[in-house]
């Protein structure tokens, strides 16, 4: 897990264990990923990877596609001053400005995605995209009565963790989600569909797990894919981080990860880190991760039962295998949510069964 180093808002999100992305070279620059500057990926379509203050993955690549009438955006960035500033300056140095954007296509509703865009479509008069089933999350950030406390304390306490959760709700801050940001998209994505962008025909493929709504753009013909944070190519998104909390967010991922992989082996265009030469084979090392760490929470858990918070003690975090006790609170908190997602994967497989109680959900391994 590489979190954030504070509890962000309710959309922000969390990171797992995978290969840190603070020295990765991306082949379209030749240099570090998050170097500044409107990075030619393929013909027509450019890389701008924008600051993310205060996050542990200090940019967000958002993807411009030349569309012959102006401009189709994947993702647009948090919307933040020097986000949108350099935006705009790296638009203009390949001859673009934000009057010729015409949509926005939104991966998934977290604010280093959804944001800028929102922001930037309402100004703009141009349609936004993002999936449906994000739409709880949106509702909640759109309805102020339902922020009187922290979603996720209830998420933490389910996972064993009332302590972190109480440190949570003391590093919360007073302010209130800005409406402009989290204003319903134009545009809602239900299913796999596809679109077109300019020329290019674009297949929309619904990838719930990082969040519900998580969407990836594969243009086939191409041979890229618009992976969000479905597929990154040196850490592996969080999951277990959403509010409302679905079911099997780490069943869901899977599946996800086995549908992309049905596609053609793609060009990785992510949104945190380099460019990436094969969907395949980062789909396969994603599996194996998750697979692995089923097996080390499955061991954990054949002494007895216990919480998602006691399992996540017993295992390493970070590619360093970092202690639990040697995080921050906030990651001690991610990585009680995640071990969760993994404990309840072990119940729907029939490997464990799981019993409600005051103080968190208990888990067992069956024999």
């Amino acid at each position: 897990m590489i979190p954030d180093s504070a509890p962000p808002p309710i959309a922000s999100q969390g990171r797992d264990p995978g290969v840190s992305t603070a020295y990765a070279v991306s082949p379209d620059s030749g240099e570090h990923w998050t170097a500044e500057g409107a990075w030619r990926v393929a013909d027509g379509i450019f890389r701008i990877p924008l600051p993310l203050p205060m996050d542990g993955l200090r940019a967000i690549n958002v993807y411009a596609i030349e569309t012959g009438d102006g401009l189709t955006l994947v993702d647009g960035g948090w919307s933040i001053p020097v986000a949108r500033e350099l935006l705009d300056r790296c638009l203009g140095e390949v001859g673009y400005g934000f009057g010729d954007i015409r949509r926005f296509l939104v991966t998934h509703v977290h604010r280093d995605h959804y944001t800028l865009a929102r922001v930037l479509g309402a100004e703009l008069g141009v349609d936004v995209s993002l999936g449906l089933d994000e739409k709880p999350a949106l509702d909640l950030l759109n309805n102020v009565g339902q922020l009187s406390a922290n979603p996720f304390v209830a998420v933490l306490v389910s996972a064993g963790a009332r302590e972190v959760a109480d440190q949570w709700v003391r590093m919360d801050g007073d302010e209130l989600p800005d409406p402009a940001m989290w204003a319903y998209p134009d545009v809602w994505l239900s299913g796999d569909q596809e679109l077109e962008v300019g020329s290019r025909v674009i297949d929309a493929v619904h990838t719930p797990g990082h969040t519900p709504g998580h969407f990836v753009y594969a243009d086939r013909a191409a041979g890229l894919l618009f992976a969000g944070d479905h597929v990154l190519p040196t850490i592996t998104p969080s999951i277990g981080f959403t509010v409302p909390p679905t079911d099997q967010p780490l069943g869901d991922f899977m599946g996800s990860l086995a549908k992309v992989r049905a596609l053609p082996d793609l060009t990785i265009l992510p949104a945190h880190g380099p460019v990436a030469p094969s969907s395949h084979t980062r789909v396969d090392e994603l599996l194996v991760h998750h697979e692995r760490r089923l097996a080390e929470s499955l061991h954990l858990i054949a002494g007895g039962p216990r919480t998602s918070h006691d399992v996540a003690q017993g295992l390493g975090w970070t590619r360093h295998e970092t202690p639990f006790e040697k995080l921050d609170v906030f990651s001690q908190g991610m990585a009680s949510m995640e071990t969760k997602a993994h404990l309840e994967l072990l119940v729907a497989r029939g490997q464990a069964m799981r019993e409600e109680h005051p103080d968190g959900v208990v888990f067992a391994a069956l024999t």
